[in-house]
């Protein structure tokens, strides 16, 4: 979708083409590359010059596939950036400019389904997924899907402008332009949610069961104030950002309990209480059993039904 959207800017009565925009699709050898759908996708170029690109742009494969990038690559993106160049990771393109080592100074922004896989191979990293893309002045990444659609649609109407960014928009049937503020579709605990900010706030939340956030920072982050967060938590979800964030901790907690060889420390850690009698308490009273009975019921219950 990402050239498809440059393509499209040039788009006259279906005439579009390489005019107000070109691409180049680079790789150290001219082998076939198979994408993780399976068409074999055939390099036009060796590695070129960085400076001769307004942007260089990363895409990924499969996290499940194992295969890491090659080390021509890595050093073509490094000595890319050393010059100045513009980087931009697609999907999990973003995993590729963080093992160059070139996301150190910038916000990477990776799909929800991505985001525990990034924390834990880059721990070091600046990494949300609650928004579709980022975009700052060297660096680039977003969710991948549709969202590549939108970050290829900012970048032409910055350099080409608005009339081609709608026209592009317009042929690929997306009707609505989502800017880097926008929401990435996702529903966290099964909670319906209206206002981006309060899905913004269950990602969140979500994505810091183990380290849990305050009601505070929660606010501070998406730019509104703490009452403010709380009124929208009451109007949409009948509860209070506390409350919606204990059970989500408990729904952690639950999950890790499935595992029956997760100790009980592990579990409470891992679902964010301070230790395994706290966690104990809480789960008790919000489940009726203590964790090792729920563990044993739970347990016996998959076991019967298979």
């Amino acid at each position: 979708m990402f050239i498809d959207t440059l393509r499209l800017a040039s788009d006259e009565f279906d005439r579009s083409g390489r005019i107000k925009a070109d691409w180049e699709v680079l790789s150290h050898s001219r082998h076939l590359v198979t994408s993780s759908c399976g068409v074999q996708v055939s390099p036009t170029s060796s590695f070129l010059h960085p400076m001769e690109f307004d942007y260089i742009v990363v895409v990924g494969g499969r996290l499940t596939d194992g295969q890491s990038v090659d080390n021509e690559t890595l050093k073509y993106l490094r000595d890319a950036a050393s010059k100045g160049a513009r980087l931009i990771g697609i999907c999990t393109g973003t995993f590729i400019l963080a093992e160059a080592g070139l996301m150190a100074a910038h916000e990477t922004c990776v799909s929800w389904l991505h985001y525990l896989d990034f924390r834990e191979r880059f721990p070091d990293l600046k990494v949300r997924a609650d928004r579709i893309y980022n975009l700052d002045t060297t660096r680039g990444s977003c969710a991948g899907g549709s969202s590549t659609a939108d970050l290829a649609a900012e970048l032409v109407r910055r350099h080409i402008g608005n009339a081609a960014e709608r026209n592009a928009l317009e042929v690929l049937q997306i009707d609505k332009v989502r800017n880097a503020e926008w929401v990435q579709p996702r529903r966290p605990l099964m909670m319906e949610a209206h206002d981006p900010r309060l899905r913004a706030a269950l990602i969140l939340m979500e994505q810091n069961v183990e380290n849990t956030l305050s009601v505070s920072t929660l606010a501070a982050t998406l730019g509104i104030s703490r009452r403010q967060l709380e009124r929208l938590f009451f109007k949409e979800v009948n509860s209070s950002p506390a409350v919606a964030y204990r059970r989500m901790r408990l729904e952690r907690a639950k999950q890790l309990l499935m595992k029956s060889d997760t100790p009980l420390i592990e579990v409470a850690i891992g679902a964010g209480f301070e230790n395994a009698s706290h966690f104990a308490k809480v789960f008790k009273r919000a489940c009726g059993q203590s964790p090792s009975v729920w563990r044993r019921s739970e347990l016996t219950s998959q076991s019967c039904q298979q």
